[in-house]
């Protein structure tokens, strides 16, 4: 009988002792999945100043996947890992490639969809931002496409006022019977006469003949008494991988004039083309690679 009340008393005080631990272990759970932790990293928020490296890819268009900019000068120089887009330009030296500085979500002239990126980003962290024409430079303006035929003439023989001459032709002796080469073409020029109002200058091609003036060939296909007919080399695999240049400026919405468009459409069928003179990011999807090198709160 006294073992067995000793029984029953152990088996008390075990299953007190159990309970207590228990809730003594349960206490300590608690503890550590609600006391906070330690400090984590500094996240990119709205109004801190952030510096960061960047490379920017095509996301869309013929020219997916090429780099149209970057702050990183060995990015900038190396076009076997990273293909240029057709308007990329360096900068200058390597001093002028820094990384880029903005008080994130200010007025800072950056697309939206960059500053909006990094938010939530950490010192080191690199993240693929992928930013659509709305949150990028938003859509084309097609007043600045301009259709152009592929197959145009000049005439054979050319007046030049006497005063023009040394502008249209730089260099050259307005002389009858002086031979040089075309500014613009490359052909044969023939100076046929000339006096003290005006110049007469006869082209003289051949058929066959080809040259690049805009940027890409362009070939002589038929020759009359009065016209050169000529023909540009261009086919609809081409369209967005081509730069032309044009021989006039040309100014599209609130961007500076320029001379440079990119054949955005060949249409063989009606013999036409499309001269772009949209930037060539706009309209485009983007990615840019981003990684964080500070942040100031």
């Amino acid at each position: 009988m006294v073992e067995r009340r000793f029984s029953r008393t152990v088996l008390a005080i075990l299953i007190v002792l159990v309970l207590v631990a228990g809730g003594a272990v349960a206490g300590v759970l608690y503890y550590f999945n609600h006391a906070p932790g330690p400090p984590g990293p500094a996240r990119i928020a709205v109004g801190d100043n952030v510096s960061v490296n960047y490379i920017g890819y095509f996301g869309s268009s013929p020219q997916i996947g090429r780099v149209f900019d970057t702050s990183i000068y060995s990015v900038a120089l190396n076009n076997a890992t990273y293909p240029k887009s057709l308007e990329f330009a360096l900068r200058g030296n390597e001093s002028t490639y820094t990384p880029l500085t903005f008080v994130d979500g200010s007025s800072s002239g950056l697309v939206t969809g960059f500053w909006q990126g990094v938010l939530g980003m950490a010192v080191n962290q690199t993240r693929f931002v992928t930013i659509p024409p709305g949150l990028g430079y938003g859509a084309q303006n097609t007043s600045c496409l301009v259709t152009a035929p592929l197959t145009f003439t000049v005439p054979t023989v050319v007046t030049v006022a006497a005063s023009a001459f040394a502008t249209t032709y730089p260099g050259e002796s307005a002389v009858a019977g002086t031979q040089f080469a075309d500014p613009t073409y490359g052909w044969p020029d023939l100076v046929l006469s000339a006096n003290a109002s005006a110049v007469v200058v006869e082209n003289l091609p051949t058929v066959g003949w080809t040259s690049s003036p805009s940027g890409y060939p362009v070939s002589v296909t038929n020759l009359t008494a009065t016209t050169v007919t000529l023909t540009d080399q261009l086919s609809p695999s081409q369209a967005g991988l081509v730069l032309g240049h044009a021989t006039t400026s040309f100014t599209c919405g609130s961007a500076p004039a320029t001379t440079d468009y990119i054949v955005s459409a060949v249409n063989v069928g009606s013999g036409t083309f499309v001269e772009n003179f949209n930037k060539e990011v706009i309209g485009q999807t983007l990615i840019f690679q981003i990684t964080v090198v500070s942040i100031n709160a």
